[in-house]
């Protein structure tokens, strides 16, 4: 039970798991001897890939806000929220800017975090990213979550101060990941560190492989008794090392090379470095085809494995975003009345041919309109007068209650005449 109370700390002082002695996944030194840290991560090459294929998915997505109507929602462009959401969140970054940041925070360091400012009326007129290293979260006096940001350069305008400054929960849009008090999220590289590691160590170990020009170290063999061994091997080093391996070798007096092969295990690294690269993939739960890896993809496979992404690893990140945004951006009143969606049929629609069979579906059944099928394409929507609203049905179509009942009626009719 005692890793259990450890972990499991009381919900009234939650506790970042940068500054928190009692947690032990935090960035360091792995057991492979590597150290793991947020910036030799993502020079990792499958650590990039999986945390820039997943930002840019969630940075391209539309993002809108709706309101709900009689009809279902609408969009609702003249709210002040709507611009900041869908296209500049300040004067300083793209609304794809702004989010492929912050997701690419919630992928390496478990959180991520924005400084909310408002006007006089409490409005939200601009969105600012902070850094989560730099941040703490903590309760005041009162038991109110406080935000302690350390401050120790120029990267944020708004903030004027210097040191830790405490922001409150109106002021901060905290969207946080997997966590065990969910109030704080805890890092994912911190998490995984050891299989990191060791993807870390195989890639060192191919560099200096090949930073020997993939050449073994070898023996130099002497039928005599020689003085001075090391003036040998320094001489042989400067005459057939670096730029000069592979040259022609002129050797005297009875020395022999006899070059080290590769042990199998060590001629192996490749097949190892392949399983890590599998292993980081599954942590961020990334198909192997959208980091370069085709060895299983095939044509009739591809298409379901990025739908698949879309289900299963994009889906519950979207949420956590949309619920995220509308808990720290929309008002007490506005909720329940509006709320912020992405738009992820662009991702979801399958090829040319198939989308047009089920939109022929959908238009036959009377379950969509012109105007619904050009709006899904993204085309200018035909004006009512032409029909474009309009919701036709199959004319064959009749109710199952309703079949026969014109044979019925006849013979009724011909009972009655006799």
């Amino acid at each position: 039970m005692g890793i259990f109370t450890g972990l499991f700390k009381s919900r009234d002082k939650p506790t970042n798991s940068y500054d928190s002695p009692s947690y032990t996944y935090f960035f360091g030194r792995a057991n492979s001897g590597k150290r793991v840290t947020d910036r030799t991560a993502l020079q990792h090459i499958a650590v990039y890939a999986c945390v820039r294929v997943l930002s840019e998915a969630i940075a391209q997505l539309p993002l809108h806000l709706y309101k709900y109507n009689d009809n279902g929602k609408e969009r609702v462009p003249q709210h002040p929220l709507y611009f900041l959401l869908h296209d500049q969140p300040n004067p300083e970054m793209t609304s794809f800017v702004f989010r492929e940041t912050l997701m690419s925070h919630l992928l390496i360091y478990g959180n991520a975090y924005a400084q909310i400012i408002r006007n006089g009326r409490g409005d939200v007129i601009g969105l600012y990213p902070l850094m989560p290293d730099k941040m703490k979260v903590d309760r005041d006096e009162k038991n109110r979550l406080i935000y302690i940001y350390s401050r120790y350069d120029e990267a944020n305008p708004n903030l004027k101060e210097q040191g830790d400054i405490v922001l409150y929960a109106d002021e901060v849009l905290h969207i946080p990941g997997l966590g065990y008090d969910g109030l704080v999220g805890y890092s994912p590289i911190a998490l995984a560190k050891n299989a990191i590691g060791i993807s870390i160590a195989c890639e060192d170990y191919g560099a200096s492989f090949f930073g020997n020009n993939a050449n073994p170290s070898g023996v130099l063999e002497h039928p005599g008794v020689i003085k001075n061994p090391d003036k040998l091997r320094d001489a042989w080093h400067r005459a057939y090392g670096g730029r000069n391996a592979h040259k022609v070798a002129v050797l005297e007096e009875g020395v022999k090379f006899t070059p080290i092969s590769i042990p199998n295990n060590e001629a192996q690294f490749l097949e190892t470095r392949k399983f890590q690269i599998e292993e980081i993939a599954r942590m961020y739960r990334v198909p192997l085809h959208m980091i370069g890896d085709l060895d299983h993809a095939t044509f009739s496979n591809v298409e379901h494995l990025s739908l698949d992404f879309v289900k299963y690893s994009l889906d519950p990140w979207i949420v956590r975003w949309e619920q995220g945004l509308m808990k720290a951006l929309l008002s007490d009143s506005e909720k329940g009345k509006y709320f912020i969606k992405f738009n992820v049929e662009g991702l979801l629609r399958g090829d040319y041919a198939s989308r047009m069979q089920g939109y022929a579906t959908a238009r036959q059944n009377g379950w969509m309109s012109a105007n619904d099928i050009r709006e899904l394409e993204d085309m200018n929507m035909i004006p009512d007068e032409l029909g474009g609203n309009l919701y036709l049905v199959n004319g064959s179509f009749t109710k199952l209650a309703d079949a026969g009942a014109f044979a019925n009626q006849n013979q009724e009719k011909e009972e009655e005449t006799e």
